[in-house]
């Protein structure tokens, strides 16, 4: 089976550098024309059999261009959202960190109303096993998600402790290739960025 993952376009947290998590904020022009150009990509160059994606409207914004090219409706999960940022969620960078500083806390506990290391990584896990659960050896699926869904999506995957350091770059729009065959994995590409090539 192939697994497309695939990060949301621009969004209008990331022009008015507000910390973003839950707080639900549309995609940009350029985060449309990002999307657009990324499914153009896909639907050109895979068939693809069910897409996923987060409930955030800039994930389900993007997805919506794939449901136009491949004629497929996208299935809605919070399971796919990214962290849960509780009380920094909608505030001013310098804000939310003055407001609401680091703190170091074991991966089972939060803090500002956050959800925890250790549950972010279980719901991700959860969905994915959910979705690797539900389809066959020759289809490809698409998730659309969240930079730091991507991020916990690959720690599940390549089995890192959940305190892991390790991040994977995903820029807006971007596309991760994942090939699943029995008990290999192979990570074919992994952060393409086909708005870059138009």
């Amino acid at each position: 089976m192939k697994l497309l993952i695939i990060r949301h376009g621009e969004s209008e947290a990331d022009i008015l550098k507000v910390c973003e998590g839950w707080a639900d904020f549309s995609l940009t022009p350029r985060g449309h024309k990002q999307a657009e150009a990324m499914s153009r990509y896909v639907s050109k160059h895979y068939h693809v059999d069910k897409i996923y994606t987060s409930s955030l409207k800039r994930a389900c914004q993007t997805a919506q261009y794939l449901e136009k090219l491949t004629g497929l409706s996208a299935i809605k999960t919070d399971k796919l959202k990214e962290f849960n940022n509780g009380l920094r969620a909608g505030l001013p960078y310098d804000e939310a960190y003055k407001k609401y500083p680091k703190v170091e806390l074991p991966i089972h506990a939060s803090s500002y109303g956050q959800e925890s290391k250790l549950n972010f990584r279980m719901r991700i896990e959860s969905i994915l096993s959910e979705i690797l659960s539900q389809i066959s050896d020759d289809q490809t699926i698409v998730i659309v998600t969240h930079g730091g869904a991507i991020t916990q999506l690959y720690h599940a995957l390549l089995k890192l402790p959940i305190d892991s350091k390790i991040k994977f770059g995903s820029g807006d729009a971007c596309v991760h290739d994942w090939n699943i065959e029995g008990d290999k994995y192979y990570i074919n590409f992994a952060n393409y960025c086909p708005y870059n090539k138009i």
